[in-house]
């Protein structure tokens, strides 16, 4: 019984390990389209406006589940805090062909950005995916979580609601 206490106190401190807020300016990184054009990341996010982003690749059955139950509460989002959504493939060079095809094959409506050779982990400063944060309307990164388990969702729309309402 006390392993099983000591081992639920270690998963409950591991998350909010995984998860911190911060203050850093959202800088310039280069990054394609899935239609191959380049874009701006900082550009592409815009001025006034909280955005959630999240790091994903095709070989990342977390990432492809949090994308999931994300879409299915963005329309939701939306609506109730007028935010935008973004998710960024980090899939290599060998493996971006298979981004299009599955955003395609799930019917996602939302952006989706390819970032091949990993150039926004610097300004991330994630160390694997899946990976989220949001950005504030002032262009700032001001939440950051690594890692994703069923119903993360809920605790990222109390951190949009929370920075909305700032």
């Amino acid at each position: 019984m006390k392993q099983i206490i000591v081992l639920i106190l270690l998963i409950a401190f591991s998350g909010t390990l995984m998860a911190q807020k911060v203050n850093k300016e959202l800088t310039s990184c280069k990054l394609k389209t899935l239609d191959n054009r380049t874009v701006d990341l900082k550009d592409f996010v815009k001025s006034g406006k909280v955005t959630v982003i999240v790091f994903w690749a095709t070989w990342c059955s977390p990432c492809k589940k949090e994308m999931a139950n994300i879409d299915e509460i963005l329309d939701e989002w939306k609506k109730l805090y007028g935010i935008d959504f973004i998710a960024i493939s980090i899939d290599d060079a060998r493996n971006e062909s298979k981004v299009k095809p599955y955003v395609d094959g799930k019917g996602y409506t939302f952006p989706v950005l390819i970032d091949n050779n990993q150039s926004t982990k610097p300004i991330f400063n994630y160390p694997t995916v899946p990976f989220s944060a949001i950005i504030d309307k002032n262009k700032k990164i001001v939440y950051v979580k690594n890692g994703y388990v069923e119903g993360d969702e809920f605790i990222l729309e109390k951190q949009i609601k929370e920075i909305v309402n700032k």
